[in-house]
């Protein structure tokens, strides 16, 4: 029941993004349109900023559903795009409203799970500290979410497609390089 309750909040939240903008609509708004009290809302979250970010990360785990390893993880950057493009009023609209630190923050734990995952695999067999591997992880994911911010702050009108081709043909070979120059230096 409780799945259910934040999924019909989230649905109630992006209908009204198709209306007016995120700082005005009110928990009223949200609840009245799900037919819930306030209390049940408060139950799950703790504003609707609470509710912005809990629908970010669920609609990023989905897309991201087993595209953490080194042949799958431009699918997985490909669907962040794709979900991101497919809740374009949403996401526009948490853009604007919330602070770029929040946004900065869901994209870096989104994208740093994905790279993670990469360099967990690509590391096996080879001497290297979990300090270095998290670096790593964090250098790719700070070049991910400046390029994903850029395309979102753009109005998302670049062809994400292109984008994530031009990542992997950045990206090829990189992480394995990385986590060999680093073991050279142990």
């Amino acid at each position: 029941m409780s799945t259910a309750t934040k999924q019909a909040l989230e649905s109630s939240l992006k209908r009204m993004l198709l209306k007016k903008p995120l700082d005005k609509i009110t928990i009223r708004d949200i609840t009245e349109d799900c037919g819930i009290s306030r209390m049940t809302f408060y139950y799950h979250f703790k504003d609707i900023y609470d509710l912005v970010e809990w629908s970010c990360v669920e609609d990023a785990a989905r897309a991201l559903q087993g595209k953490k390893t080194s042949t799958t993880w431009s699918e997985g950057l490909l669907q962040i795009f794709e979900a991101v493009l497919e809740n374009k009023p949403f996401i526009l609209n948490a853009y604007r409203c919330i602070s770029r630190d929040q946004m900065e923050n869901f994209l870096f734990e989104l994208t740093y799970d994905l790279i993670r995952g990469v360099v967990e695999e690509q590391s096996q067999g080879v001497h290297i500290s979990e300090a270095d591997k998290a670096f790593i992880a964090e250098f790719y994911k700070y070049s991910f979410v400046g390029i994903m911010l850029d395309w979102i702050k753009q109005g998302m009108h670049a062809d994400y497609q292109m984008i994530v081709d031009k990542i992997s043909t950045t990206m090829r070979g990189n992480v394995f390089r990385s986590i060999k120059n680093f073991a050279d230096l142990a």
